[in-house]
């Protein structure tokens, strides 16, 4: 997430995300946007940001918009502009939102009702998601949203609650809820959706890395600690190959390096440089299902509009190829790119 904040630095039926959708099933909503055809893909969300006339502190305001990938912006009017505290209180942050890695769904606690709710990107019905995923009483100011690359499944933690709620993986097209351990740190899905990536406290200062299945069947190991220590990990679909991404050091002139690590064998491959100046550490990294590595990096300073960059990198060579750039204006809030 892009966020410049005083408080922080940095289907329906069947499959959602595909090139169609099926019908809508009982519980979805009447439509938030006008649907269109032209480029459903969604490159980033952003809400703008405004200054409080008598503190002078910023808070989002506004309504989420979302670039698509044609350079049109739509609005998510029914998206919530702020989360709650566990007491129900409105917050200055910005209310909980996701895009899909392929740009074609989004997830966002819904204004009227904090409830959580899937749809299309470029518009259509609102499928609304169990209440249960964010229980009552515990508000969306601790809530993590991340969806799927197809968006067909949705992460929900709650890693700042006091009481560590369990994560949940919620399966869009049936409602179905799967619980992850509330001690693991939630990272991400992989690849394919299949299986999420955590990390968990082993104690005696060891983290292990957990694969977790669908099924319930976990792939874990106690990784070295340059992998437990790593800035950005993905899990490609395979369940098993994590990329490593390790920050660039503009005092020693070092770029990002990547190193590619086997959940299962426990295989750590040499360290490959990435093909990036020193300041420009990817701060997102996924695999897609046909097992491509997809970085991204943004320049986010205050006062200037952020400008994106969507890489694919090649894990041998440490070669980037430029897949899309985009920028957002100076007057946002807070912004997430598609796979964030």
């Amino acid at each position: 997430m892009g966020h410049i904040s005083a408080s922080a630095a940095l289907l329906a039926a069947a499959v959602i995300g595909g090139a169609a959708l099926a019908p809508p099933p009982a519980h979805a909503t009447t439509p938030a946007t006008t649907a269109t055809t032209a480029s459903p893909a969604a490159r980033a969300a952003w809400i703008p940001s405004c200054e409080s006339p008598k503190s002078g502190d910023t808070r989002a305001c506004g309504h989420w918009r979302l670039l698509m990938g044609d350079g049109r912006t739509l609005t998510v009017r029914d998206a919530a502009t702020h989360r709650t505290s566990a007491k129900g209180r409105t917050l200055s942050d910005e209310g909980r939102f996701a895009v899909s890695g392929d740009g074609r769904v989004i997830a966002y606690e819904r204004a009227r009702d904090h409830r959580l709710v899937v749809r299309r990107s470029s518009g259509g019905p609102v499928t609304e998601l169990p209440r249960s995923l964010v229980p009552r009483g515990s508000g969306t100011d601790d809530v993590w949203l991340a969806l799927s690359p197809a968006g067909d499944r949705l992460l929900v933690s709650h890693s700042d609650d006091p009481v560590r709620l369990p994560g949940k993986i919620v399966t869009v097209a049936t409602g179905k809820v799967t619980e992850l351990p509330a001690s693991d740190e939630l990272l991400g899905f992989s690849g394919d959706g299949d299986e999420v990536l955590a990390r968990r406290d082993a104690g005696d200062n060891t983290t292990t890395l957990v694969a977790h299945r669908l099924d319930g069947t976990v792939v874990k190991r106690t990784p070295p600690q340059v992998v437990a220590n790593a800035s950005v990990l993905a899990l490609a679909a395979d369940g098993r190959t994590v990329a490593v991404l390790i920050d660039g050091d503009t005092d020693r002139k070092r770029p990002p390096r990547l190193r590619i690590y086997d959940l299962e064998s426990g295989e750590l491959h040499e360290t490959v440089k990435l093909a990036l100046k020193p300041s420009a550490s990817p701060y997102l990294a996924r695999w897609t299902a046909d097992g491509r590595l997809v970085l991204t990096v943004a320049a986010n300073d205050e006062g200037r509009p952020a400008v994106v960059r969507v890489l694919t990198a090649d894990p041998e060579t440490g070669a980037v190829r430029q897949n899309d750039t985009y920028s957002i204006g100076r007057s946002r809030y807070a912004f997430y790119a598609a796979g964030e």
